[in-house]
Order: structure tokens, then C-alpha cells, then sequence
């Protein structure tokens, strides 16, 4: 049993150890980076305060990296103290049938996870958000989309664990094949979803009014070769500065979203080349090929669960009956989870590539490399995004190129622009 739990011990203290040493390392090459390109940050991004910029992502860096050592102390306190054997043994005695005690254990974990959370939430959103101007929501507002997002997880993730849990009880041989391909159909589901169910949950979308924005947005989906879905702006401002925009949805379902600080901060060629960045991604059937490549490592992820599940010294690691599956489940995840973060490499490559191709469309469509570089500034300026990312973290973290490559790129179409640092 001492190899089993020092292979545990190694996946879970030794992949978190990796990315704080990596947190470390990308904060001081983001700091030494951006002093040393402060002049060219003032002149194209608009940065005036590099001290700023550094001071913010060292702080967000440290609070990740607090809460990521918090949650798993408290994940492996309880392991090694027996809390995991004594949960089983109280819902067993509840009389409840194996598919409801699952349930009820993976409910009570989400609910457990959301509160050790919270705390570090608030810090982020009323001392962090609130000391670089980015906070605009107010206490209130914020227990409010906790309540109401704990809710959702619950209601949702619960009809995907009683779903999952039953196709163990059903098929114990390949049941996870069954699981893997319901998490592969909820995802698709949760296209449609989320932009029509659950995002009115929390914000309100306005229909974009006739006028020159909306002209403005007609006319790149019509040189993008789409036929005009809707088109909403997000009231985000309610809770946040940052700006953003997203596509989302598929068929009928097609939904654009422009954050009204984005259409607050950007021009109207700006926004258009936002938009046809994301339109890209559907053209080019990104989206398609992300949710491929991530059915593909999730199948392999549920292959290996099917393999630990059945192992018995899963259970006698911490003293579980042999017919807990959904405790193994548990335990087996444990090992399972670390390697995706590991691997995380090999998917962030793709969506690289995606970033690169969807930033020269929305040059093509427009007609001008300008507009896009003008609005990769302020996106990176607004929301104080550290633009020079060190490589390795980049690696296990980050699916879009460091700024200075894309501005360096798109401004390739124009003339007269300031180069970004190579």
C-alpha cells in the first residue's frame, strides 16, 4: 500500500509544486519583461504604470496559488484523518440505495468545495477587484450569483452523476464508456444550454438596436459568410470593468455577446474585428475540433477510471468496502485529475494554432490589420493581462499567444505601427 500512496502523494503535492514553481517563475519574467519593454507597453498598449501591471498579477498569482495549497491540505487532511471511510459508513446507514448514496456524496463534495472557496472569492473580488478598479458589484449582487450558481452546479451536475452513476450499476464492465460518452452529449447539450437557459441567470442581454453598431456587426458576418444570428450586448459592467466578447451556441441556437464595457472601450473596427475573431472559430470549425480533442482525452481519462475502479487496493487505501464504487470513484479521480493539468501542453498546442488562424481571418474580413491590433491593446490594457508570459507557463496555462506575437502579427497588414518586442 506505501507505493499506491506515495504515487498518490506524488501526482497531487507533486503537480501542484510544478505549477506554483511555474506561477513563481512566470510573475518574475513578467515583471523583468515588462520593465524592460515599458516604453513600448506606454506607446501601443497604453500601460502608464508597469508597477501596476506586475503588482496586479502577482497578487492574483498569489491568491491562486494560496487557495490551490488550501484546498489540497484540506483534501488530504481529511483522506489521512478518515473523514472519506466515515462518510461512506453515515450514508450506508441512511438505508439509501448505492446510486442515491453516490449522489448524495458527490452533491455534498460540490457543496463542500464551493465553501472552502469563498472565502478566497471574496478576497479576489473585494480587495484584489476592488483595489485595481476592476470590482463593480456589490455584496448583494455577489451572494446572489453564489447562491444561484450553486444551485445550477448542483441541479446539473447532479443529473450528470445520477446519469454516470447508473450506467456503473447497469454496465460494471464497460460503464465507462457510457459515462464517457454522456459527459461527451452533455457537453453539446449545455451548447444550447447555457446561452438561453443559464446565462439569463445572471445577466441581462439586450438585443443590439438598430443603428450603426448593429450595421456595423451585420457587415462582418456578411463578409465572415454568416447569416446574422442574434446579437446581444451583456449588461457585465454590473459586475466587472474587464471587456470581452463571445459566440456561442450552435443552429438556432447561435447567440453574440458584447460585453457593454467592450462597446463602452472599443471603436466600431474594433469590435468588428473582435467578432470576426470570433466568428473564426467557427468557420474554421475550431469549436469542433476542440470538443474532439476533448472528448479524445476524456475518453482516455474514463479508461483509465474504468481500470482503477475495478483494482481493490483502490479501496484498501483508505479502508473503503470493496462495493463503495462511488468512493472509488472518488479515490480514482484523485489520481486521474493531476494528469490533466499535465497534459494540458498537448491541448493548449491546437487551440494556439486556432488563436493564430481565427486573428488572421478577422484581418481578412475587415481589411486592415489596425483594428484588431488597436483592440488586442486595450483588451490586454484594460484587464491588465500580463503580456509577456514566460514560456513554460504559457505551456500548461495559456491557449491564446503572448500579446506582443499577435499585435507583432496582425500589424504585419499595416503600415506606420510601432513593432511589438520580439
Amino acid at each position: 500500500m506505501i507505493e499506491y500512496h506515495a504515487l498518490l502523494l506524488a501526482l497531487l503535492v507533486g503537480s501542484q509544486a510544478l505549477f506554483s514553481a511555474l506561477a513563481i517563475l512566470n510573475v518574475r519574467h513578467g515583471a523583468r519583461e515588462s520593465r524592460a519593454n515599458a516604453e513600448w507597453l506606454d506607446e501601443r498598449i497604453g500601460v502608464e504604470s508597469v508597477d501596476e501591471l506586475i503588482d496586479y498579477n502577482r497578487a492574483t498569482a498569489g491568491l491562486g496559488q494560496l487557495q490551490s495549497w488550501t484546498l489540497l491540505a484540506l483534501l488530504l487532511v481529511a483522506l489521512y484523518a478518515g473523514a472519506l471511510g466515515d462518510a461512506v459508513a453515515g450514508l450506508r446507514d441512511t438505508g439509501l440505495g448505492p446510486i442515491a448514496q453516490g449522489l448524495v456524496f458527490f452533491l455534498a463534495l460540490l457543496v463542500l468545495q464551493r465553501v472552502a472557496q469563498t472565502p478566497f472569492d471574496l478576497y479576489e473580488t473585494f480587495v484584489i477587484d476592488e483595489q485595481f478598479g476592476f470590482n463593480e458589484q456589490t455584496p448583494r449582487l455577489w451572494l446572489r450569483d453564489a447562491v444561484v450558481g450553486t444551485v445550477v452546479a448542483l441541479v446539473l451536475g447532479g443529473a450528470l452523476l445520477g446519469a454516470v452513476l447508473w450506467v456503473i450499476a447497469a454496465a460494471p464492465t464497460w460503464w465507462w464508456v457510457g459515462a464517457w460518452l454522456l459527459v461527451v452529449g452533455f457537453g453539446l447539450v449545455m451548447q444550447i444550454l447555457y446561452p438561453r437557459v443559464i446565462a439569463p441567470l445572471f445577466n441581462e442581454f439586450e438585443p443590439v438596436a438598430d443603428g450603426e453598431l448593429h450595421d456595423a456587426v451585420v457587415d462582418v458576418f456578411d463578409r465572415a459568410g454568416f447569416e446574422t444570428s442574434d446579437i446581444y450586448t451583456m449588461d457585465a459592467s454590473r459586475r466587472s470593468s474587464r471587456l470581452n466578447a463571445y459566440f456561442t451556441g450552435f443552429g438556432s441556437t447561435k447567440r453574440v455577446v458584447l460585453f457593454d464595457t467592450l462597446v463602452q472601450k472599443l471603436s466600431v473596427p474594433e469590435i468588428q474585428s473582435v467578432l470576426a475573431h470570433e466568428l473564426a472559430h467557427w468557420k474554421k470549425a475550431h469549436i469542433w475540433k476542440g470538443l474532439g480533442a476533448s472528448a479524445v482525452r476524456t475518453g482516455v481519462a474514463f479508461a483509465a477510471l474504468g481500470y482503477l475502479v475495478d483494482a481493490g487496493w483502490l479501496y484498501a487505501l483508505f479502508d473503503l468496502p470493496a462495493d463503495a464504487t462511488y468512493a472509488g470513484l472518488f479515490v480514482a479521480a484523485l489520481f486521474v485529475y493531476p494528469l490533466f493539468g499535465l497534459t494540458a501542453p498537448l491541448v493548449n498546442r491546437f487551440w494556439l494554432g486556432f488563436e493564430r488562424e481565427a486573428d488572421a481571418f478577422a484581418v481578412e474580413v475587415v481589411g486592415d490589420g489596425g483594428p484588431m491590433a488597436d483592440a488586442l491593446a486595450e483588451l490586454a490594457r484594460e484587464n491588465l493581462a500580463n503580456p509577456f508570459p514566460h514560456p513554460w507557463y504559457a505551456a500548461f496555462h495559456h491557449t491564446h499567444p503572448p500579446i506582443p506575437e499577435r499585435i507583432r502579427a496582425v500589424q504585419s497588414e499595416s503600415d506606420g505601427e510601432s513593432a511589438a518586442p520580439a
